[in-house]
């Protein structure tokens, strides 16, 4: 896996500059990753979590989670069986089980999270889960989601980002105002819907997001 990571540098970027040391990966029950950078996530984590049916995809490719964490409605009754020790069953209607995985890893002092297979299968869901990281972020955990094309990352006031020239850059205005840019294509404002942040692009080896308030940065590899 080593090799394909240095056939594209910002690979590496992404990974060592917004990711550090993971003290958890959540694996959710949207497309179970596929591409090198969520693969290789999930294949080093000190710590899986996997939310209700995401733990039949995870058992399947041979692996055995830490945690399973959610309400059961997904979770095949072979491994709801076979698996009842690590089980956590959350009936919780009020959270998803993204977040309850969340919940869970932040009660244990575990705020360093990864959260892969979040999105896929179902557009609600993969609106849902997105939106929740700012949630999350205001609880505390410094989170990031991999997709097989791309990061997100919420932020919270002004943040500067390695990167490379011509590499796609998103962001996803949650309230934030002030919002100006330094090293992107596009100048950025106070954006009142989410496409009007998409499709700018790193000029450089790093990109600063100026602003007072909270907003998603999505990166492509």
């Amino acid at each position: 896996m080593k090799e394909e990571y240095d056939k594209n540098p910002v690979d590496l970027c992404v990974l060592c500059a917004l990711c550090g040391e993971p003290e958890a990966v959540i694996l959710a029950n949207g497309d179970y990753p596929t591409q090198p950078i969520p693969s290789q996530m999930l294949a080093n984590a000190p710590y899986v979590v996997c939310c209700d049916g995401g733990a039949d995809a995870y058992i399947a490719q041979g692996h055995v989670p830490d945690v399973i964490i959610g309400d059961g409605d997904s979770l095949s009754e072979e491994n709801r069986r076979k698996y009842s020790h690590i089980l956590h069953h959350i009936s919780d209607q009020e959270t998803n089980d993204q977040t309850k995985a969340v919940n869970f890893l932040m009660e244990q002092g575990k705020k360093n999270i990864i959260i892969v297979g979040a999105t896929g299968k179902r557009e609600d869901h993969t609106l849902g889960n997105i939106s929740l990281l700012i949630d999350y972020m205001r609880a505390g955990a410094n989170v990031r989601t991999f997709t097989d094309y791309s990061v997100f990352i919420p932020c919270r006031h002004t943040h500067t980002f390695s990167c490379q020239p011509g590499k796609q850059v998103s962001i996803i205005n949650f309230g934030a105002h002030g919002l100006r840019g330094e090293g992107l294509v596009y100048p950025l404002s106070d954006f009142t819907n989410w496409w009007q942040g998409t499709l700018n692009e790193c000029t450089g080896t790093e990109f600063t997001i100026h602003a007072e308030g909270e907003y998603l940065v999505v990166i492509n590899y």
